[in-house]
């Protein structure tokens, strides 16, 4: 382990902050005195415990990333060093506020940046929120992050230091009443969703939209994340007849549900099993045998968007490609969420004109317009003050016709993301595969 050694900037160095941080630098040669100042990127995720496979990717992306801005990047005629300093939630949200007020006190960033479901990101962005620190985040309903952290519609924002970009309710409901109807069904929806900020804002939001769509929806009320018995809400789901389940567990929940759900009559009368945080990895498909041939999703990045990512240099298919090579698994599409939030994170420090001032910073960021490895970035036409809004495409678990993998992810809905081709149509869910 080398510690950072002041006026050099090696090619990979590991600094400590409780155990839970380390340091890695975009330059890979020593910058003249004059252009020396360096940008220290906070980057706060969960890289263990139940969420911690949002966060396998991250390794990956910081070396293309070092890669790619190995001679800094120059922003008002002043070119900078970029550091990235990662710090692992371990899925707590607690220990991510801690984590947070710890990086901002302890390593001075210019930015905090984080990603993955309103458990990581809503702490984070209220600690960088008390601190007055410029805060970027992806990869929670942006409903999650604006209402669920105090906003309110109609009025005034009350954030000055976090924004965030995601898709949303609407997003969702274009997705699924498309992706649903392209199955024979009785419209009969069962609503798998937790008691947490995602499943408050599903039943604020999503539910009722849903409804008004002409989908029969069932909601048997809240569980607790990691559950071990969802007999209750299977028992609801058979009873009434429903052929669509609508679930948005922990990754780890999910097997739990399908499992019971096979062995409990459940599985063999659904035909459409759509998943939302849970069934975007392909690891999780592949613990659960042949019960996951044909489950559908949504996905927020694949390898077919015609997009790249300027922060890692990469295309989307170079992305996964990369990846697969890189680690030996397949890829998943928070790899390419990931690139998408290093893409929005350059193009803030770029639009600021001077990121080390974090009012500047904060102030690019309410207005950013960029491009990204998940398509356009668009704060100046948000749905609300410090959001911004992306798109999903429908997705579903196929048994793999070549390659080394058991399954793929083909592209069966573009409704809400037309530039993004379709890969193969949807079919009902069929137990077994």
């Amino acid at each position: 382990m080398k510690t950072h050694q002041p006026g050099a900037l090696t090619r990979r160095h590991f600094t400590a902050l409780g155990g839970a941080a380390l340091v890695v630098p975009a330059m890979a040669r020593r910058l003249r005195a004059q252009d020396a100042d360096t940008i220290r990127i906070g980057f706060v995720g969960p890289r263990s415990g139940p969420l911690g496979i949002f966060g396998a990717g991250d390794a990956f992306l910081v070396e293309h990333f070092n890669r790619a801005q190995a001679d800094g990047i120059e922003i008002g005629g002043r070119r900078y060093g970029v550091e990235i300093v990662l710090v692992d939630t371990q899925s707590d949200p607690v220990r991510g506020s801690l984590v947070t007020r710890d990086l901002i006190t302890g390593q001075a960033p210019d930015i905090v940046i984080t990603a993955s479901t309103p458990e990581t990101v809503n702490p984070v962005a209220d600690a960088c929120e008390a601190a007055g620190m410029p805060c970027l985040s992806t990869t929670a309903p942006w409903e999650s992050f604006y209402f669920g952290r105090g906003g309110r519609p109609g009025q005034p924002s009350p954030f000055r230091w976090t924004y965030h970009f995601c898709f949303g309710t609407g997003n969702f409901v274009t997705l699924y009443d498309d992706q649903w109807r392209q199955v024979d069904t009785n419209r009969k929806v069962g609503i798998l969703a937790p008691n947490d900020a995602d499943g408050n804002a599903i039943r604020a939001g999503l539910l009722p939209a849903l409804s008004a769509a002409g989908w029969d929806i069932l909601d048997p009320g809240p569980y607790e994340n990691m559950s071990s018995d969802f007999s209750r809400h299977i028992e609801a789901f058979r009873s009434a007849g429903v052929e669509i389940v609508n679930a948005f567990p922990f990754p780890p929940d999910f097997p739990v549900f399908w499992r019971q759900a096979a062995q409990q009559g459940l599985a063999q009368q659904v035909k459409v099993m759509q998943m939302a945080k849970a069934g975007l990895f392909a690891a999780e498909l592949d613990a659960m045998g042949s019960l996951g041939y044909g489950l559908h999703a949504g996905a927020y990045w694949h390898p077919v968007f015609p997009f790249a990512s300027t922060a890692v240099g990469l295309s989307s298919a170079g992305i996964a490609q990369g990846y697969e090579a890189a680690t030996g698994q397949q890829w998943n599409q928070q790899v390419g969420a990931t690139a998408s939030l290093l893409d929005a994170t350059l193009a803030a420090l770029r639009a600021s004109g001077a990121p080390k001032d974090k009012a500047a910073l904060a102030s690019a960021l309410s207005g950013l317009q960029c491009d990204t490895a998940v398509g356009p970035v668009d704060f100046a036409n948000g749905p609300v003050p410090n959001c911004a809004e992306t798109h999903l495409v429908g997705v579903q678990w196929n048994r793999a016709t070549s390659g080394p993998w058991g399954y793929q992810l083909d592209v069966v809905s573009n409704a809400d993301h037309p530039s993004v081709p379709t890969t193969a149509a949807m079919t009902a869910y069929r137990l077994g595969g």
